[in-house]
C-alpha cells in the first residue's frame, strides 16, 4: 500500500503469549522528521494563557452578545488583558477559600466567559478543574462532586438548585459556591443550613484581598479530570495532564501550518459545544495559544445560526448532530425556492462536486458558481467560516460531501476519545477521496490496528483492520481512583480505543464498528450491531435504528424512528390516513419500513441472520431526557433495552 500521507516507525507482529498479532505502527507524514518540539516556557495550560497575554494584551479574547431591552445585540469583548486581571483575583479568593495545588473546582453551565475565567484560575494554582454536566443523568453531578472530592463549585445562575439537589452527600467536600450570577437571599439561607457559603459572582472577586503566590507547575501535573459519560456503569473521570492538552495544541497547530490554513490572531471561534468535553475545551486552548477571540453563544439551539450571523466565526467547529440540521434546513430552503432556483443550485452543485471529485480546491473549483449560488450559502454562516471541523459522532457521507461543495469552506471529519485528548485524527483539506474517513493521524501520536479474531479482524490483512490503538503524550494519565478500569485499556503504552478501524490505501483511518457490541445469536452467530445499524440508516425514510438481538433468539428485531416527512408522503401516496403516531402503529406501515430496510439489506449483501425481521416504529426520537442517548449521541444499550423490554418482547412473540 502506498499511504503516502503516513510513514511507518515500527513493524507488525505475529500474535503471540495470548495477546493477538498487531499492525505496523504510523503516524503522519508531517511528523516524517519528528513531532514537534516544545516550546520554551511552555509547560502548563496555563504557560498557553499566560504568553498570550504577554504577546497580545490587548486582543479580544471573550465576548458575548449584551442583552439590552430583551434584545441581543452586538458582541461585547474582554481583552486577554482584562481577561487574566479577572482571572488572578478568582484565583486569590479560590485560594483564600482553602484550596491549594492539586485540589478540586468544580465548573457546571454553559459556555460563558466566567467558564473560562474560572478554569484559567485553576490552571495558574495548579487546581484540578473538573467539568459538571448534566446531560450524563440526574444522579452524574453528585456522583462527580463525591468521587472527585470537589471542594468549590461554580456555577451558572439556573444550576444552583442542581447543586443543592446533591446535598446533603456532596458537603462532606464541597464548602463553597459560587454563582456566575447572583445568588438570592432564600440560597443564603438554604446553603447555610449545610455550613456552605454561596457567593455571587461580584461578592466573590471582592475577596481576593490577598495575594498567594503562585505554585511551579510541572508537565506530567494533572490540569483537568473529565468524566466521560461510558455508555455503561458510572461515569469515569479521565485525567488529564498539561502534557496532554500542550502536545495536542502543537500537533494539531503543525497540521493546521502544513495544510496552509495557520490560525491567526484575526481569527474568531463560536463556542457552543459544551465545554464540559475535550473537543471544545482544546480547540478553545488552540486559539488562546494564537491570541485570536473566542465569542459566546446565548445558549439556545435554535438561535445559533443568528448568534453565527453575528459573530462571523472563521472557524466552526460542529456536531453531525449540528450539521445535519445545516443540511436539512439548506435542502428545504433549495426546494421551496422554485424549479428555476432549485434547477441552477443543482446544476451548480453537480458541475462544482464534479470538478472537485478531479482534485480542484474548493475555492478554484467553480469560481462563477461560488459568486452567483453558494455565496449565499457562506453568508448564512455569517460569510467568513474557512474550516468546519466535525467531531463526536460519524458524519454521513452525504452530508459530508454536500457541505464541501456549498459551504465554500473546508469541512473535516476528526476522530479522538476524551483519552487521547480529542483530535487524534483528522482529513485533510481539498482530499475529497478522505470523505467517510476521519483522515490520518495528527502529527503527534503513534497508530496501531490490533487484529479481534472474534470479529475477523485482520491487522495484517492486505486490506488492514482491527482495534485503533494510540501511542502518544496526548494519551490520559489514567481513570480517577480506577486503577483496574486503566489497566484493561493502557497496555504497553498503547491506549485501545474499543473503536474498529480500516487503513485506506492513502493512510486514512475509516472507523468502522465497535469492539464491544458484538453478541451471539442463538445458532452462535456473531452479530457486529454497530455496523449493521450504519447500513440500515443509509435508508432515507429512517433517522435512526436502534437494532437488538440475544443469544436466545436467532433473529433480529430494531426500534426505528421514522422520518416523519417520509412516512406521511408514503401514507399520502398510498391512501392512508391519520396523524405520525397513528403512522407508526399501522401495520402497514411496518411492512412498509421492513421492506425498505431488506432492500438496502440486499443491496449490501447482509448475511440472512443479519436482516431484521421485525420493527418497532417509535415516533419520539431517542433522547437524553429518558436517558437513550449519551450527550454525544451513542446509545446506550443497556437502558433502550430496559426501556423497551415490553416492545422487544412482543415483537419476537408476534414474529414467531
Amino acid at each position: 500500500m502506498e499511504m503516502q500521507h503516513v510513514v511507518e516507525v515500527e513493524q507488525g507482529r505475529a500474535a503471540a503469549d495470548g495477546r493477538p498479532s498487531v499492525g505496523p505502527a504510523y503516524r503522519s507524514a508531517f511528523a516524517r522528521g519528528g513531532f514537534p518540539p516544545p516550546v520554551a516556557g511552555l509547560d502548563s495550560c496555563y504557560d498557553i494563557f499566560r504568553m498570550a497575554v504577554e504577546k497580545f494584551p490587548d486582543n479580544r479574547m471573550l465576548g458575548h452578545r449584551e442583552i439590552v431591552d430583551g434584545k441581543a445585540g452586538a458582541y461585547v469583548w474582554k481583552t486577554y488583558k482584562e481577561v487574566f486581571d479577572l482571572a488572578t483575583k478568582i484565583g486569590n479568593s479560590i485560594r483564600s477559600r482553602g484550596l491549594a495545588k492539586g485540589s478540586r473546582c468544580g465548573i457546571y453551565g454553559a459556555n460563558c466567559p466566567e467558564w473560562i475565567i474560572t478554569m484559567e484560575a485553576c490552571n495558574a494554582h495548579g487546581i484540578y478543574c473538573v467539568p459538571l454536566y448534566d446531560t450524563l443523568g440526574a444522579g452524574a453531578v453528585e456522583f462527580i462532586l463525591c468521587h472527585a472530592e470537589v471542594e468549590i463549585a461554580f456555577t451558572e445562575e439556573k444550576k444552583i438548585e442542581q447543586i443543592f439537589k446533591t446535598f446533603p452527600k456532596s458537603t462532606e467536600f464541597l464548602k463553597t459556591i459560587v454563582s456566575f450570577g447572583k445568588v438570592t437571599q432564600e440560597q443564603k439561607e438554604e446553603a447555610s443550613k449545610y455550613g456552605l457559603e454561596i457567593y455571587s459572582w461580584d461578592e466573590f472577586l471582592s475577596l481576593a484581598d490577598q495575594e498567594f503566590d503562585l505554585p511551579v507547575k510541572a508537565k506530567a501535573d494533572i490540569c483537568t479530570i473529565m468524566y466521560t459519560s461510558g455508555t455503561t456503569g458510572d461515569p469515569k473521570g479521565v485525567l488529564i495532564s498539561n502534557a496532554s492538552i500542550i502536545c495536542l495544541v502543537a500537533g494539531v497547530d503543525r497540521l493546521l501550518n502544513c495544510v496552509n490554513e495557520q490560525l491567526e490572531q484575526t481569527d474568531v471561534y463560536m463556542s457552543y459545544l459544551p465545554l464540559a468535553h475535550i473537543f471544545d475545551r482544546v480547540v478553545e486552548e488552540l486559539f488562546m495559544f494564537h491570541g485570536a477571540s473566542i465569542g459566546f453563544w446565548r445558549g439556545d439551539v435554535k438561535l445559533l445560526v443568528e448568534d453565527i450571523g453575528t459573530l462571523k466565526p472563521t472557524i466552526l467547529c460542529a456536531v453531525p448532530r449540528v450539521l445535519d440540521r445545516i443540511f436539512s434546513g439548506l435542502q428545504a430552503k433549495i426546494a421551496s425556492g422554485g424549479f428555476i432556483k432549485s434547477t441552477l443550485f443543482n446544476l451548480a452543485y453537480k458541475f462544482k462536486q464534479f470538478r472537485m471529485m478531479k482534485g480542484a480546491k474548493h475555492n478554484e473549483a467553480a469560481a462563477i458558481c461560488d459568486k452567483v449560488v453558494f455565496s449565499k450559502v457562506k453568508e448564512g454562516l455569517g460569510g467568513n467560516v474557512r474550516v468546519i471541523l466535525s467531531g463526536a459522532a460519524p458524519l454521513a457521507t452525504h452530508v459530508e460531501e454536500y457541505l464541501r461543495v456549498v459551504t465554500c469552506a473546508h469541512v473535516l471529519q476528526g476522530y479522538g476519545l476524551t483519552e487521547t485528548c480529542a483530535g487524534s485524527f483528522v482529513s485533510l483539506p481539498n482530499q475529497m477521496c478522505m470523505i467517510g474517513t476521519v483522515g490520518p493521524p495528527v502529527p503527534n501520536i503513534d497508530v496501531r490496528l490490533e487484529s479481534v479474531p472474534e470479529m475477523n479482524y485482520d491487522a495484517l490483512a492486505t486490506r488492514p483492520r482491527g482495534e485503533i490503538c494510540i501511542r502518544g503524550e496526548t494519551v490520559f494519565s489514567g481513570y480517577y481512583k480506577r486503577e483496574d478500569l486503566t489497566k484493561d485499556v493502557l497496555i504497553d503504552g498503547w491506549f485501545h480505543t474499543g473503536d474498529i478501524g480500516e487503513w485506506q490505501p492513502d493512510g486514512s483511518m475509516k472507523i468502522i464498528d465497535r469492539k464491544k457490541n458484538i453478541f451471539k445469536l442463538s445458532q452462535g452467530e456473531y452479530v457486529a450491531v454497530e455496523n449493521l445499524e450504519n447500513i440500515y440508516g443509509l435508508v432515507s425514510a429512517i433517522d435512526s435504528i436502534w437494532v437488538y438481538g440475544n443469544s436466545f433468539e436467532s433473529f433480529l428485531v430494531a426500534v426505528v424512528n421514522p422520518n416523519k416527512e417520509a412516512l406521511e408522503s408514503w401514507a399520502a401516496a398510498n391512501g392512508i390516513s391519520g396523524d405520525f403516531e397513528a403512522l407508526c402503529e399501522n401495520p402497514k406501515a411496518k411492512e412498509y419500513i421492513l421492506g425498505e430496510l431488506s432492500k438496502v439489506g440486499k443491496e449490501k449483501k447482509l448475511k440472512g441472520f443479519e436482516f431484521i425481521k421485525a420493527v418497532h416504529l417509535e415516533p419520539v426520537p431517542f433522547d437524553m431526557d429518558r436517558d437513550l442517548i449519551t450527550p454525544t449521541y451513542k446509545k446506550k444499550r443497556p437502558q433502550l433495552l430496559k426501556y423497551y423490554q415490553g416492545t422487544i418482547d412482543n415483537m419476537y412473540r408476534s414474529a414467531k
